[in-house]
């Protein structure tokens, strides 16, 4: 077993299950004291001993206040923060109300903001750290129908990404951006069923829609996602910082 980030601190939002559950479980298999988050506890479960669990709402401003103060005193300062937590919305510009747009643009991109902020001053004061915002294919680097909203706040991501990188550079901060396509995870299954709820659709067309778009003729796993964040939040990519880093299996060509 490698230990890539041996008694590095972690902190994953959205670790409950999918891309963030697999994020966090390869970390603390690479060595790193993982702190796991999401706003559901009970997805938290079975993450192992070595990793600690919190519920947290990445949209409630005192809570990640409250959540800053414990980490501090538990951990000390975070060497890596990965922010997972997002909301895919379905529908054209006429599909996306006020609501819709807010909504998306709190959990999406202000979390990230909001952690952020949170987190960085103690990266600052050790000069390092590693962060890693889990954007999409789908954002500015491509579009694809029916994801007006989701692709307007992935694209944000990947710009909040570089002005972090760019402003701390000389600092010992690295910000990057994983960008995946189209991954297996239990948010894509529950997308399937309401899409072939609303549609009239049988499941299984529905989802070979979602494969077809893949160039590569599968959909993604969440740990191929993982093995990225990993070695973004690694020594190893140490020269790296500002980047939109794809894992989309070819649906960026």
């Amino acid at each position: 077993m490698s230990t890539r980030l041996q008694d590095k601190i972690a902190l994953v939002t959205a670790a409950g299950q999918g891309i963030g559950r697999a994020i966090a479980e390869k970390f603390a298999a690479e060595g790193a004291r993982v702190i796991a988050t999401d706003l559901d506890a009970r997805k938290l479960s079975g993450l192992g001993p070595g990793t600690k669990t919190h519920m947290l709402d990445v949209r409630a401003p005192d809570q990640i206040d409250a959540f800053k103060t414990i980490v501090a005193e538990q951990f000390g300062a975070l060497d890596i923060l990965v922010n997972c937590a997002g909301f895919v919305h379905h529908g054209t510009i006429f599909d996306c109300t006020d609501r819709d747009w807010d909504f998306s643009f709190d959990l999406n991109v202000k979390s990230v903001h909001r952690m952020i902020k949170a987190f960085l001053p103690g990266m600052l004061e050790k000069q390092a750290g590693s962060i890693v915002n889990i954007s999409s294919a789908v954002s500015s680097i491509r579009a694809v129908p029916n994801r007006y909203v989701y692709g307007t706040t992935k694209a944000a991501v990947i710009g909040l990404t570089k002005a972090v990188a760019a402003d701390f550079i000389r600092q010992g901060i690295r910000c990057n951006a994983v960008c995946p396509g189209t991954i297996e995870t239990p948010s894509l299954d529950e997308r399937v069923a309401a899409l072939s709820k609303d549609s009239g659709r049988a499941i299984e067309t529905v989802r070979q829609g979602f494969v077809d778009r893949q160039p590569m003729g599968r959909l993604g796993t969440a740990e191929e996602v993982a093995a990225l964040a990993l070695f973004l939040a690694s020594d190893e990519a140490s020269y790296i910082t500002g980047q939109a880093h794809l894992v989309d299996g070819g649906m960026a060509l």
